[in-house]
């Protein structure tokens, strides 16, 4: 029997079009605290929490208000500039550069997996770095917007440059909807793969958490011999999900992934990319 590293490498070699969901065990790795794990954000600060899921909420009611909030308060993530990406984030953007990944999708917030070099990722939860226009979804680069000035001038909100719609930071908050443009491409990229690696996930967030399920649902026809030497067709899963997590979730439990390789992420990764070129020598 197959190592489970090098049967993964085998399986990246023998896919066609490979996709990855990136979630907060990657970033855990880089030192980015989670939210709710032992030493988490609203762990520790249960207020910050109830805050949170006000946040949408109130920038609807009062958008200027949102944005005098958020350029007043600290990041809950502190300075994110000053955070590298890990051996996983690289990983994959090798696998991207030797034309096997095909797209990230990533719960993470914090640009890593594009400043590690990938350049087809999509931020399902939206881009610290990135303003977005909540009409059009034309999406800025925050340098592009003096948001300090604007506010000195009482100029707040900005406005959308393409359309003048109102602007809003990219990251989705609790109870907004995820954006219809990234929306649609995740389910496209799910639809298509044929095979999803799940990297640092717990699973449960939705409607993150469905795009696994939806990949599992395609199936394809394949010709089997039967013991009578009879052709029969039969329908079997058009993909292959492979999890690389550091504990079992739903998706293992519920036989929606194939198997799972436990363990850190920034780990296993490089350790399959070496597998990888090994097998192509």
């Amino acid at each position: 029997m197959e190592e489970p590293i090098e049967r993964a490498a085998r399986d990246l070699i023998n896919s066609n079009y490979a996709i990855a969901l990136t979630g907060a065990g990657m970033s855990t790795e880089s030192g980015i605290p989670d939210f709710r794990g032992p030493s988490g954000i609203w762990t520790k600060d249960p207020e910050a929490e109830r805050r949170a899921y006000q946040t949408y909420h109130r920038f609807l009611a009062n958008p200027k208000e949102y944005w005098e909030e958020k350029l007043s308060g600290p990041s809950l993530f502190g300075d994110l500039t000053k955070v590298e990406p890990n051996p996983g984030h690289h990983a994959l953007a090798e696998l991207e550069k030797m034309g096997i990944l095909k797209c990230v999708i990533t719960q993470n917030i914090d640009n890593l997996h594009q400043r590690a070099g990938t350049e087809n990722v999509l931020d399902y939860h939206g881009n610290a770095f990135k303003l977005r226009c909540i009409d059009c979804n034309a999406r800025f680069d925050l340098e592009e917007y003096d948001l300090q000035g604007l506010r000195e001038e009482g100029r707040l909100p900005p406005h959308c440059r393409k359309c003048g719609g109102v602007i809003k930071g990219d990251v989705v908050h609790f109870r907004e909807p995820i954006p219809s443009d990234v929306a649609h491409q995740s389910l496209e990229e799910a639809w298509r793969c044929d095979l999803m690696l799940i990297c640092g996930t717990s699973a449960v967030v939705y409607p993150f958490a469905e795009l696994p399920r939806v990949a599992r649902q395609r199936k394809v026809e394949t010709e089997r011999k039967t013991g009578a030497g009879i052709y029969a067709v039969e329908r079997v899963p058009a993909v292959t999900i492979i999890e690389l997590n550091a504990e079992p979730t739903p998706l293992t439990q519920e036989g929606v992934s194939d198997y799972l390789i436990q363990g850190k992420t920034g780990e296993i990764l490089p350790g399959i990319v070496e597998e990888v070129k090994r097998l192509r020598r």
